[in-house]
């Protein structure tokens, strides 16, 4: 039996897959792209599964699951190309499955846990010079398109770079989420957690702009970002615009709407702005996480040292 999702599995499995992805939606908030990504790591899964038993899987499989076959079905993905970043995010969504099971009293296997992920080195973020940010944001009003479109790019990445929001967050917001000259800003981020950010005024002069050109009909409930249909703005839109802005200025590939995020946290640190307040401000659960921003900015400091120092140059 074969689901809507592309799963191929027995039906006591398939039902148990569609109970844990409406526990996700539900009741851990995960998002549309977090249920996709499990979603096709899963089917990745279960079609192993099928290959080296050779029958559909049931719920009994997942029981009688060993430690040798786990370890083969991960050997594959790296055998198929699979990075240790993708292979690690698929344990993880497996294992989801597997705990949420266990907890349910449907299914259990030891071997699960057992399973090691491949270790991860988490990548420096890369951001922007604050020179590059400051060009970006005036070229991204000069795109040549109708003239509201080029101010609403410009809004939305000054509203990416001044409050560090995800592109995400940004686009999810309405416009009575940030009326006009408001102090602060409601962010509902990952795992449904809110926090309020301050906004600046280069913020609000960047939306009043926007809003004022924009043609389209309007109310407090109406997306703040829309594309040109009036419709809420697609992120893919918005990355295809920022793709435009980088090759018009020379930038590297890393310049994308995210980095936005990155050069907010970084500029921030390198201002001297307490590490706790930037993990609070971009919505961080753990503050190792924020910690990777002191790499950055170590690694901009030794780099201005050795172009600048003498005895560095040597």
């Amino acid at each position: 039996m074969t689901s809507a999702l592309g799963f191929a599995a027995q039906a006591d499995l398939l039902n148990a897959v569609e109970a844990w992805q409406r526990w996700l939606t539900t009741e851990k908030g995960a998002s549309p792209a977090t249920i996709r990504a499990y979603a096709h790591d899963l089917a990745g899964f279960l079609s192993f599964i099928a290959d080296y038993r050779e029958r559909r899987p049931g719920l009994n499989d997942l029981s009688s699951l060993t430690l040798t076959e786990l370890r083969a079905w991960l050997s594959g993905r790296a055998r198929d190309g699979a990075t240790a970043a993708t292979r690690a995010r698929a344990i993880a969504g497996v294992r989801n499955l597997f705990r949420w099971l266990d907890r349910q009293g449907i299914v259990h296997n030891p071997h699960i846990g057992v399973l090691k992920a491949p270790k991860l080195k988490p990548p420096i973020p890369r951001p922007l010079t604050a020179p590059d940010a400051a060009t970006l944001l005036d070229e991204a009003a000069a795109l040549p398109e109708a003239a509201w479109i080029g101010l609403r790019d410009r809004a939305l990445f000054t509203l990416l770079y001044g409050c560090g929001l995800r592109i995400s967050e940004a686009l999810a917001l309405n416009r009575n989420d940030l009326p006009p000259g408001s102090a602060t800003v409601r962010v509902l981020g990952k795992g449904s957690k809110q926090r309020q950010v301050p906004v600046l005024p280069a913020i609000h002069a960047a939306l009043d702009a926007y809003q004022a050109a924009c043609p389209l009909p309007a109310t407090p409930e109406t997306p703040l970002f829309v594309g040109a249909r009036g419709d809420r703005l697609n992120p893919s839109v918005a990355r295809r615009q920022m793709q435009v802005l980088r090759q018009q200025m020379g930038l590297p590939d890393s310049a994308t709407p995210h980095a936005l995020r990155h050069s907010f946290a970084t500029h921030l640190l390198g201002g001297g702005a307490d590490l706790r307040a930037i993990q609070d401000l971009l919505g961080h659960s753990s503050l190792s996480t924020t910690q990777r921003y002191t790499d950055v900015d170590t690694e901009q400091m030794m780099a201005v040292y050795e172009k600048a120092h003498p005895r560095a140059q040597k």
